[in-house]
């Protein structure tokens, strides 16, 4: 199996909130999950950083 780990960023406040597996053998495109930032205090939709 190809899961590596990805970071998830909130592009409000720039926070590294969360991390994930990802198999990047079927999943090409960047990840993007709706997370509740614990800094911003709302849910955003986190973003996968390179």
């Amino acid at each position: 199996m190809a899961n590596n780990k990805v970071t998830l960023v909130c592009p409000e406040c720039l926070s590294r909130n969360y991390s994930t597996p990802k198999n990047k053998q079927t999943n090409t495109q960047r990840l993007e999950m709706k997370k509740f930032c614990r800094r911003c205090g709302k849910h955003t939709l986190h973003k996968e950083t390179k």
